[in-house]
C-alpha cells in the first residue's frame, strides 16, 4: 500500500504544494483525441480520451471530473492520464460545459453541484460498454460533483470505485476560506479565467442576453457575490446560500454506498479546515486519507529537485483494490 503523504524537501509550504506542479508540468504532454456528446437539452460535452475505448471487463474505464476551470491540459489531469493507462486503466477526461476554451450552447455553465452531467455521461458510457467496469476521479470542484453524485445515487451508483481530490465538501465555509490572506490571490486568478470564458461566450449574440453585465466589476469581487448573481440564479438556485447548501456534497457522505476515497490537506488554501468531514460523518464505504500538508491538488513528494507526484500512485493503487 503506498505511504501515508510526505512532503518534498523544500516544498513544505501549502502554497508551494499547491503552485509547483503548474510551473514544474506546465505543457500538455499525453495527446489525447475529443468525442462530442449530444446532451437532451440540446448542448454538448467534450470526452477526452488518449486511446479508443473498449468494451473490456478487465480494464475498467476512470472518468476524470476536472476542477474548476480546469480541462484535459491540466497538469494533474495529464498526470494520472499517464499514472492510470500504466497500470491497466481505460481514462477519459470529462470536460465541464464550456471548458477547455469552447463555449456551450446554452446559457447554462456548470457549478460545483453538477452532477447531472456526469451521470448522464456515465450513463451513455455504460450503454456503449456494457461489460467494462466505470470508476471516478474527481479534483477539486469536479471532486465535490463526484462525491455529491455518489451520495444521490447510493446504492444505484453505476460507478464500482471513486477518488476525490481537495474537494470543497462545504462550499460555505470554502467560500469564506478562498475569501481570505493569500488565498485570495488564487481567488483572482479563477475569477478572472471566469470572466474571461464568459467573454468569449458573450460573442454570441443570442448567448450574450443571458449574462450579466461582464464589465459590472462587482461580479468579479468575490466568489460569493459572482455565485449571487450569476451562478445560483442561472443554474436554478434560489441565492447563493440556496447554490451552497444544496451543492455542497458533505451532507451526502454517509448516503455513498461504493468504495471512495476522500483525499485532503488539512492545509488547502481553498478549503477551510471545517470542511474535511469526520469518519462519523461518512459510510463505511468511504475511506478518508487525510494529511497536515499537501496543499491544493498538490501533494507533491520526494524533493524540490526530484519531485514525485504521490496522487499518481496512491488513486490508481486505490482503484485496482477495488477493481480485485
Amino acid at each position: 500500500m503506498t505511504e501515508k503523504f510526505r512532503p518534498a524537501r523544500g516544498l513544505g509550504n501549502c502554497h508551494l504544494q499547491t503552485v509547483f506542479p503548474r510551473f514544474h508540468r506546465p505543457r500538455p504532454w499525453v495527446r489525447t483525441h475529443s468525442r462530442w456528446f449530444h446532451t437532451p437539452d440540446g448542448d454538448v460535452i467534450a470526452l477526452h480520451m488518449p486511446h479508443r475505448l473498449r468494451d473490456d471487463p478487465q480494464r475498467p474505464l476512470v472518468l476524470v471530473l476536472h476542477g474548476l476551470e480546469g480541462s484535459v491540459n491540466s497538469p494533474y489531469a495529464q498526470g494520472i492520464m499517464e499514472a492510470l493507462q500504466a497500470n491497466g486503466f481505460q481514462v477519459a477526461v470529462m470536460h465541464f460545459r464550456g471548458c477547455g476554451g469552447i463555449p456551450n450552447k446554452l446559457p447554462r455553465a456548470y457549478h460545483s453541484g453538477d452532477s447531472d452531467d456526469p451521470r448522464w455521461l456515465a450513463g451513455e458510457l455504460r450503454k456503449e460498454f456494457p461489460r467494462t467496469p466505470l470508476m471516478a476521479v474527481g479534483y477539486s470542484l469536479g471532486g465535490n460533483v463526484l462525491l455529491k453524485w455518489l451520495g444521490e445515487d447510493g446504492e444505484g451508483s453505476p460507478l464500482a470505485a471513486a477518488v476525490s481530490i481537495s474537494a470543497p465538501l462545504d462550499l460555505h465555509a470554502c467560500s469564506r476560506r478562498i475569501n481570505s490572506g493569500l488565498s485570495r490571490v488564487y481567488q483572482r486568478h479563477l475569477l478572472k479565467s471566469l470572466r474571461e470564458s464568459l467573454l468569449r461566450k458573450s460573442t454570441d449574440k443570442e448567448l450574450a442576453s443571458h449574462l450579466p453585465d461582464l464589465g459590472d466589476r462587482r461580479l468579479f469581487s468575490n466568489f460569493r457575490v459572482f455565485d449571487h448573481m450569476f451562478t445560483a440564479p442561472l443554474h436554478g438556485y434560489r441565492d447563493v446560500e440556496d447554490y451552497y447548501t444544496r451543492a455542497s456534497s458533505k451532507p451526502l457522505l454517509g448516503a455513498i454506498r461504493r468504495p471512495t476515497l476522500i483525499i485532503h490537506a488539512i492545509d488547502d488554501p481553498f478549503i477551510c479546515p471545517s470542511a474535511v468531514p469526520a469518519p462519523s460523518e461518512c459510510s463505511n464505504c468511504v475511506e478518508l486519507d487525510i494529511s497536515r500538508q499537501g496543499g491544493h491538488v498538490g501533494f507533491v513528494s520526494g524533493s524540490l529537485w526530484r519531485p514525485e507526484y504521490w496522487l499518481e500512485t496512491r488513486i490508481p493503487e486505490f482503484l485496482a483494490r477495488a477493481r480485485s
